[in-house]
C-alpha cells in the first residue's frame, strides 16, 4: 500500500458522479438470473464489482465488458452443481450470491480476503438450516453450503445489513412456493431494498411490501433486458463535500428521483448551511458559512465519515447518532473516523453509537491513517483542502474497492496531490 499528500486547496469546477456501484451489483445478478443476453451500462470496475462479476461467472455466467458496456449471459447461471466463489473484500457480494446458491442448490464455498474474513457470517448461519440449507463455518469466512434452499418463514433483524435482506429478496422469487421475510425489529438503510426491489421489477420480478415485512411469491422468472445504471450518491458526497468546505463544485448524473439513501446528503448539506442548487441531473455545492447540526445516520451510515468532514469545518457541535453498525464495516468506521480526525487537529468524541465534533472551522494537517477503508481515505482528502499544511493518508490503494478514478477526478477540480510514496 502507498502514502499519498495532499495540500490543501480549492475544488471548482464539474465532475462525473461515476455508476452506483450498488445499483450495478443488483443489475449483474438480475441479469444473470434472468438466463439471457443483457447489456449494462455504464459500468466501471471497482474491486467490489470485479468480486460480483466474479461469482456471477463461477455460478455459470458469461460477461464481456467493452467501453463501460457489460454483457451478461445467463444462460448457465447457476446449472453449476459445485462453485467456489472468491468475494475478495465485497460485503455486498456475499451476502447476496450466498441465498443465490442455496436457492440453485449448488454446494458452494465462499472465501473473502483482508477485513471480510472477519465479519460475521452470522444471521445466514442462522436461517438457512431452517430451510434446508447446511451451513459449515467457524462464524466468519470460509463458508460452505450445500443443500436446496426451501421457500417459507425467513424471520430478520432490521437493523442488521440490508444486504442480507437484499440476498433472500434475489432468491426466494425462484423457489417453489411463496415465501415471507418476518422483520424483528425496525428496518434500517431502507434505500438500499428499496433499490433491490426497483432493480427487480425492472427485470420482471415482484416483490409486495407487508406491514410485516415483505411477501414473495415463488416461481417467478427474472426476464432478460438492457438496463442503464445511475450514477452514484455514495461517491458523489465526497465532491459536494469539496465544494461545501472548500470551493465550488457540480456533480452532474445524479438524480433526487434514485431510491439511493445517500442523496440525503443533499438535505443535509443544506442543513449545514452550505450552498447548493439542485438541478434535474445535477447538484451543485459552493463554499459558505457552515453550522453543526444533529444527525440521524440510521439509514445513512456510509455519509457518517464525510459528514464528521463538513462537521469538522463548521463552527459549533454537530452530533451524528444511530450508527453503531459502522463499526463491523472495512473499518470500524466510527473509531477510524475520529481518529482520522484528531490527527490533523480536529475534535471528536467517539459514542457507542456515533460521533460528537466540536467544529474548529479547519484542521492543521499530519499524518492520517487510511485503514485500508476506502471511504476514510477519501475523506480525509476532503479533510486536507482545509488543513493549514500538509495531509499524508496512508492506504490510498484503498479507493479502487469502490472508486479508482477518485484521484484522477480530484486532480481534475484543482487538487493538488504532492507525492506518492511506497510502503515496504
Amino acid at each position: 500500500m502507498s502514502d499519498i499528500c495532499v495540500k490543501p486547496a480549492k475544488l471548482n469546477g464539474k465532475v462525473t458522479a461515476p455508476p452506483s456501484k450498488s445499483d450495478v451489483h443488483r443489475a449483474v445478478i438480475c441479469a444473470a438470473l434472468s438466463g439471457g443476453v443483457c447489456k449494462i451500462a455504464p459500468v466501471e470496475l471497482s474491486n467490489d464489482i470485479k468480486a460480483t462479476i466474479s461469482c456471477a461467472q463461477s455460478l455459470g455466467a458469461e460477461t464481456t465488458l467493452r467501453d463501460n458496456v457489460l454483457e451478461v449471459d445467463g444462460s448457465g447461471f447457476l446449472r453449476k452443481k459445485t462453485a467456489a466463489l472468491n468475494c475478495i473484500e465485497s460485503g455486498s457480494t456475499l451476502r447476496f450470491f450466498v441465498p443465490i446458491a442455496a436457492a440453485g442448490g449448488v454446494e458452494a464455498e465462499f472465501t473473502g480476503s483482508g477485513s471480510l474474513n472477519s465479519r460475521p457470517i452470522g444471521l445466514f448461519s442462522q436461517l438457512l438450516p431452517e430451510a434446508g440449507v447446511s451451513c459449515e463455518t467457524s462464524g466468519t469466512l470460509p463458508l460452505k453450503i450445500s443443500g436446496q434452499l426451501m421457500p417459507g418463514e425467513f424471520k430478520v433483524p432490521g437493523n442488521i445489513s440490508s444486504q442480507f435482506i437484499t440476498g433472500l429478496l434475489f432468491a426466494l422469487p425462484i423457489l417453489n412456493g411463496d415465501s415471507r421475510i418476518v422483520l424483528t425489529t425496525k428496518l434500517e438503510s431502507a434505500g438500499y431494498i428499496d433499490m433491490t426491489i426497483n432493480c427487480m421489477k425492472r427485470f420482471g420480478v415482484e416483490v409486495k411490501r407487508t406491514d410485516y415485512g415483505w411477501f414473495i411469491k415463488g416461481n417467478q422468472s427474472y426476464k432478460a433486458r438492457d438496463y442503464r445504471t445511475e450514477g452514484d450518491w455514495s461517491q458523489a458526497a465526497f465532491f459536494m463535500a469539496a465544494g461545501a468546505v472548500s470551493g465550488d463544485v457540480e456533480v452532474n448524473s445524479v438524480s433526487l428521483n434514485s431510491a439511493q439513501g445517500d442523496k440525503e446528503i443533499v438535505n443535509l448539506l443544506k442543513r449545514f448551511g452550505a450552498e447548493v442548487e439542485v438541478k434535474p441531473d445535477s447538484v451543485r455545492v459552493k463554499k459558505s458559512a457552515l453550522r453543526g447540526i444533529d444527525i440521524d445516520a440510521e439509514n445513512i451510515p456510509d455519509l457518517v465519515p464525510i459528514l464528521s468532514v463538513i462537521a469538522g469545518c463548521a463552527e459549533g457541535v454537530t452530533n451524528i447518532f444511530g450508527a453503531e453498525r459502522l463499526r463491523i464495516k472495512e473499518s470500524d468506521r466510527l473509531k477510524t473516523t475520529a481518529d482520522m480526525l484528531n490527527s490533523i487537529g480536529g475534535k471528536v468524541e467517539e459514542k457507542p453509537d456515533g460521533l460528537v465534533i466540536y467544529g474548529t472551522g479547519g484542521f492543521t494537517g499530519g499524518k492520517v491513517n487510511g485503514s485500508n477503508d476506502h471511504r476514510i481515505v477519501m475523506s480525509a482528502s476532503i479533510a486536507a483542502l482545509r488543513c493549514r499544511g500538509e495531509a499524508v493518508i496512508s492506504d490510498m490503494e484503498s479507493i479502487n474497492k469502490s472508486f479508482p478514478g477518485y484521484f484522477g477526478e480530484y486532480e481534475k477540480l484543482g487538487g493538488m496531490l504532492c507525492h506518492f510514496s511506497a510502503k515496504k
